[in-house]
C-alpha cells in the first residue's frame, strides 16, 4: 500500500499504517506552504511532478483512491486519461474527490463506469452517508456472535475458558475480573 500528500506532516501518520509514503520532491518553500491541515493549490512545476509519480505508481496498482480536495476550489486532477488507459484491466479507482469534480480526469460525479480497456472509475456523492447502513450492520453482526457464544438451547452460559468472553467479563459472582476495572 502506497500514499501521498502534499502535506510533508502525513508521512508520518501514513507510515504507521504500514503504508509507504510516495514524497514528491519539495522545495523548502513548498513545504511551508503546506504543513497545515489543509493542503493549498501547488505550483505548476510541484504539479508537473506530482503527476510524474502518480502516473508511475498507477500504472502497476490495482486499486487508486483519491480525496484530494483543495477548499472553494474545483478538485485537483491528479490521474490522467492517458495514465488510465495504461492501467492493467480490472483495476479499480474510486474517486471520493468526484462531488468537486473528481481527481480523476474520467470520473463522472454520481456514477461508476467503466473504460474501454476495463478500469472502473467509481464516482459515487456522498459517500461517508452511505457509510452508516455498513457500519451499523458490521456492528450488529459483531454483537450477534459475541451472543452467540453465550446463548444456547439451554440458555444463557458463561464459558469462563473461552478467551473472548473471560478477556471481556467484568464482573462475575461478585468479584472484579476485568483488570482494567481495578
Amino acid at each position: 500500500m502506497e500514499a501521498t500528500d502534499v502535506r510533508a506532516s502525513t508521512k508520518e501518520q501514513v507510515e504507521s499504517l504500514g503504508a509507504k509514503f510516495l514524497e514528491v520532491p519539495m522545495s523548502e518553500e513548498e513545504r511551508k506552504a503546506n504543513d497545515g491541515v489543509y493542503a493549498k493549490e501547488m505550483s505548476d512545476d510541484y504539479k508537473r511532478r506530482q503527476a510524474e509519480l502518480v502516473a508511475k505508481q498507477a500504472r502497476q496498482a490495482d486499486i487508486i483512491i483519491t480525496t484530494a480536495l483543495i477548499p472553494g476550489k474545483p478538485a485537483p486532477q491528479l490521474v490522467s486519461a492517458e495514465v488510465v488507459a495504461d492501467m492493467k484491466p480490472g483495476s479499480v479507482i474510486v474517486d471520493l474527490a468526484a462531488e468537486a469534480g473528481g481527481n480523476c480526469a474520467l470520473t463522472r460525479t454520481g456514477e461508476v463506469v467503466r473504460t474501454e480497456q476495463g478500469v472502473t472509475i467509481v464516482g459515487s456523492i456522498n459517500v461517508p452517508g452511505l457509510l452508516a447502513a455498513d457500519a451499523s450492520s458490521l456492528y450488529a453482526k459483531n454483537l450477534l456472535t459475541f451472543l452467540s457464544l453465550m446463548l444456547s438451547k439451554d440458555g444463557f452460559t458463561l464459558n469462563l475458558e473461552d478467551d473472548l468472553l473471560a478477556a471481556t467479563l467484568v464482573t462475575h459472582d461478585g468479584q472484579v475480573r476485568f483488570p482494567a476495572a481495578h
